[in-house]
């Protein structure tokens, strides 16, 4: 297989010459502190783990172990892309540069999507929590509010963020331990009956088997409950000896992720009172806590979430906002839209024009249908996956990737099985036609609307330039 074309057009806009890079001023820790940020654990254990449960009851926990495994797999496969093109564009820089420019361009508009949107999801969940505290708030306004504040906030220097998301993600890592304890130390059920005896939510408040079928199709929503990890790719350019860094970062930010998220649900399902009074309650977490500890412990984690979610707002601004900035590096755009959002703040080094965009469509997406966010945004993910794993291939195929610094174990074992993943979870939404089927037609639109915007645009003109600092 011939290596993709990614030589740079002769036909450069002017404004693009100077071609402006970020500031190396990251170290991994801070790399990290970002990137477990965006994924936000405790998030995940009180927004999605309960969905999951709802679904496959005590077979959750077996469902979000098979999901780590899956993200094993993942991980591996994105460390060795990132180490390999550790740019600020992410999967549609690294996917144009291994698998080639059409499909690259369609990763970026997938992805561009759903990141943009996705900052409205995550920060519809504070108005959620701080109803807990604050009775009768109006939750778009203070997801746009909190929107706001985090745009503000991710447009300073990427190092004093790194340590505002590493003090709040602290934070939130003690929420995880809190509800860990009140599990673990006075269990109602053992590891054992969640392995072999798992049981999900019956009809009038019965708890019946949990089959095979239904505990597969809860690992699919519980896979994304652990994403985000290659959200460590996007500060590439900011990171010190990026090559070897960001692999280890990604793979370190899977592995505190899975443990963050699988032992404290695993905690709940052991240290709930009443299994059918868990499966039945409207906000689950809040009721293991107030069996357990009271309602003054569930205020005071509920805080705790609010400045979860919050963190994890200001982490995927500042990644979103690297990949946006990268698009005008690449003359995406038209010129003078292009030339603005690849403008760096001459005093804080940051991609500041572009930080403001998405914090201004973010904030302005809180106040959609939330329906309309889900269907967008549910799918979109599954796409990028497994052009991610086709590059994976084709990068050891023709040699794009040989220089990369990590190189995944027992190649091609990760992006096949990976891939296979993606095959089932992609079918389990088909058979969903509430929400998952009208998102596999979207993603497929999406997908189609940016191929012709390549093909009939950026093709015609010559002037989609892949640069970077790996580039130099």
């Amino acid at each position: 297989m011939a290596a993709p074309d990614t030589t740079p057009s002769e036909s450069v806009p002017a404004a693009n010459a100077a071609h402006p890079h970020l500031h190396r001023g990251l170290k991994l820790l801070g790399t990290l502190f970002i990137t477990l940020s965006a994924i936000s654990p405790a998030s995940s254990v009180f927004i999605i783990a309960p969905g999951v449960i709802g679904q496959a009851g005590t077979g959750a926990f077996l469902a979000f172990l098979l999901a780590g495994v899956v993200g094993v797999f993942m991980a591996f496969v994105y460390a060795e892309l990132g180490s390999a093109y550790p740019l600020s564009g992410g999967e549609y820089a690294i996917v144009a540069r291994t698998f080639g420019r059409l499909p690259g361009f369609v990763v970026l508009g997938l992805f561009m999507i759903t990141q943009l949107l996705i900052v409205a999801v995550i920060a519809l969940g504070v108005g959620t929590y701080l109803a807990v505290l604050f009775p009768g708030l109006h939750v778009p306004t203070v997801a746009a509010v909190t929107t706001v504040v985090a745009t503000v906030m991710a447009v300073f220097d990427i190092k004093l963020n790194a340590w505002v998301t590493g003090v709040f993600l602290a934070i939130e890592m003690i929420a995880l331990v809190v509800v860990s304890a009140l599990g673990f130390l006075r269990p109602e059920r053992s590891l054992a009956d969640l392995v072999l005896h798992p049981v999900a939510a019956g009809q009038n408040g019965t708890v019946v088997a949990a089959s095979v079928g239904v505990i597969g199709a809860a690992t699919a929503v519980a896979i994304f409950s652990y994403n985000g990890y290659g959200a460590a790719v996007y500060l590439g350019e900011e990171t010190q000896d990026a090559h070897r860094g960001i692999a280890k970062t990604i793979l370190w930010a899977l592995g505190i992720t899975v443990a963050s998220e699988l032992i404290p649900v695993t905690a709940v399902l052991m240290g709930s009172p009443s299994l059918p009074d868990l499966f039945g309650a409207g906000n689950m977490m809040e009721y293991f806590i107030t069996a357990r500890a009271g309602s003054t412990l569930n205020d005071v984690v509920s805080l705790i979430i609010a400045v979860a979610i919050l963190n994890a707002v200001l982490a995927i601004i500042l990644v979103t906002a690297r990949m946006i900035f990268s698009t005008g590096r690449d003359a995406t755009w038209p010129e003078p839209v292009s030339r603005a959002l690849a403008s760096i703040h001459p005093r804080y080094g940051s991609p500041w024009i572009a930080t403001i965009g998405v914090g201004l469509i973010g904030a302005g997406f809180c106040y959609a249908d939330e329906q309309f966010l889900l269907v967008v945004t549910a799918t979109t993910i599954i796409a990028v996956y497994a052009a991610l794993c086709v590059s994976a291939i084709a990068g050891r195929r023709n040699g794009s990737t040989a220089h990369a610094a990590y190189r995944m174990p027992w190649f091609p074992v990760a992006p096949i099985l990976a891939l296979a993943a993606i095959g089932y979870v992609v079918y389990r939404n088909f058979l969903d036609p509430a929400v998952g089927r009208p998102s596999l037609y979207i993603t497929a639109g999406i997908a189609v609307v940016f191929a012709a915007y390549y093909l009939l645009v950026l093709r015609r003109r010559g002037v989609w330039e892949l640069r970077g600092a790996a580039d130099e």
